[in-house]
């Protein structure tokens, strides 16, 4: 039995894992003193960078998310590996599925996108100073480069036109932080 803010935690059972999630089901007391069950899931942290040139346009990704059906415009984002620290992440990312380095990266902020069930702390990167490599996607990635005016990509956030959670948060903060070269 162990405390989890005001919450009891009496068992925790591990449902399902795999390289990127597990799922736990806890016995619970809750708050209100009652007993229940909480079930959490748990992704692999992860990155997203958003890649700005000297134009001030933004290098996003547009590819189909099997998740929720559809495709979605966003961020280079991934999961960081064990052997690996957020910044070396989100370059190998940015590098693979844009086929981009930067010269220069400033960390946003961090993000907990889904904080009521889900553990997913995400760090959000500005790329900038960019240069050409070879990309290197990953099987199930099929993605194509699209580059848009910062201004263009705020308006499609508005119109919920990017539906990306960190890479919401990432271009909004570019924008009002005023980045330039």
């Amino acid at each position: 039995m162990r405390s989890h803010g005001p919450w009891t935690i009496h068992s925790s059972q591990h449902i399902y894992g795999d390289a990127w999630i597990d799922v736990n089901l806890d016995q619970v007391t809750r708050p209100d003193g009652k007993p229940g069950t909480y079930t959490t899931v748990q992704l692999k942290h992860g990155v997203c960078v958003i890649a700005l040139d000297e134009q001030q346009r933004v290098h996003l990704t547009r590819e189909f998310h099997y998740a929720v059906g559809r495709v979605t415009l966003e961020g280079v984002s991934g999961g960081i590996e064990a052997d690996e620290s957020p910044e070396l992440a989100a370059a190998r990312e940015l590098a693979e599925e844009l086929g981009l380095t930067a010269a220069r990266w400033t960390r946003l902020c961090q993000v907990d996108p889904f904080t009521a069930a889900i553990d997913s702390t995400v760090d959000l990167y500005l790329a900038q100073q960019l240069t050409e490599c070879p990309t290197a996607p990953e099987g199930t990635e099929q993605i194509e480069h699209v580059v848009l005016p910062l201004a263009e990509a705020v308006e499609l956030v508005r119109q919920s036109q990017i539906t990306h959670a960190p890479t919401c948060v990432a271009l909004l903060r570019i924008a009002l932080d005023g980045y330039k070269k």
